[in-house]
């Protein structure tokens, strides 16, 4: 794995009539399968049960989650065994993500939502670490401690590779805009855009995650509207203008993450949100393989979005 990623500057009319620059930091370029934010979450709860002789790790998601779909192959990698809780139905096992999965090896166990809804219930934890008695068990989307190391690492990053005044990331679990803040030390703005509708409980979320911290790191901020009707949802007037942008910056932004980041801030942009002379740094988070089942159940059109699934 390269120990850093690549920063790409991006043009656009309005970042030009705003007077601002504007780049991404690749982390969709870290590896071809376990991408972006996935893979930083991961590197040092992998680097754990390693070095206490785990023989696997156990995590939970949803039919085409990223997380699961990055952690399979990672334990591939290293050798460990991975065990998926799956909120759904066993027919899932056939979709693009989870076929994958299983092909590097994960067990997909199939679970209903009633019980998915236990995942971070102490008495539910026990019985599972009992059942897979020398498995680490990793929360949903790989948000934990571990996971806000390896986010910081984003920010030593990018202290090497240029000036900048602002961060801008997706915000799903609270996982990567906690490690960004905790790493950031109150250097920079950090702005988050929400992907989830109605989730004003993620800011309490990320306060919890940043609770062990010495002092008090007041400098970010989360955007709750520009979510696009939920989690995944999205129009098709939004997918074709993130296929017009992708296809003029070259750079592919997925519509579930990091392509509702985009808009969320061309929208700030055109707003006057950003003084002239700024410098913005938009993280893209990978994700990408989740195109493939927005194409698969027709979301998305194969003619504006080509992707190949990866072998």
């Amino acid at each position: 794995m390269p120990n850093s990623s690549p920063i790409t500057a991006i043009q656009h009319p309005i970042f030009a009539h705003a007077k601002i620059k504007v780049y991404v930091k690749r982390d969709d370029l870290i590896h071809p399968i376990i991408s972006g934010n996935k893979w930083r979450k991961l590197k040092y709860n992998i680097a754990l049960a390693k070095a206490s002789g785990k023989t696997g790790i156990v995590s939970f998601g949803g039919a085409y989650s990223n997380h699961i779909h990055a952690l399979s192959y990672a334990c591939k990698l290293n050798q460990l065994n991975a065990v998926g809780i799956i909120r759904g139905e066993p027919h899932y096992l056939s979709n693009a993500t989870l076929s994958q999965a299983s092909s590097w090896g994960m067990d997909c166990q199939f679970v209903d939502r009633l019980t998915y809804k236990h995942r971070n219930q102490a008495d539910y934890l026990a019985q599972l670490q009992k059942k897979y008695a020398n498995y680490l068990i990793v929360p949903e989307g790989g948000t934990n401690q571990l996971a806000l190391k390896g986010v910081a690492e984003v920010i030593t990053e990018l202290d090497q590779q240029l000036d900048y005044d602002t961060i801008i990331t997706p915000v799903g679990s609270a996982g990567t805009i906690s490690g960004l803040i905790s790493a950031d030390d109150n250097r920079h703005p950090i702005l988050g855009i929400n992907v989830l509708k109605g989730a004003h409980y993620l800011k309490e979320e990320i306060e919890h995650l940043l609770s062990n911290q010495t002092q008090n790191l007041n400098n970010w901020q989360l955007f709750n509207d520009f979510h696009l009707g939920g989690y995944a949802k999205f129009s098709n007037d939004d997918a074709n203008t993130l296929a017009k942008i992708n296809q003029q910056m070259g750079i592919t932004f997925e519509p579930v993450y990091s392509g509702k980041m985009m808009l969320g801030f061309l929208t700030l942009v055109e707003q006057g949100y950003f003084e002239a002379g700024q410098t913005v740094v938009l993280l893209h988070t990978g994700g990408l393989q989740g195109i493939n089942g927005l194409l698969e159940r027709k979301k998305l059109a194969s003619d504006q979005w080509p992707w190949q699934l990866v072998q």
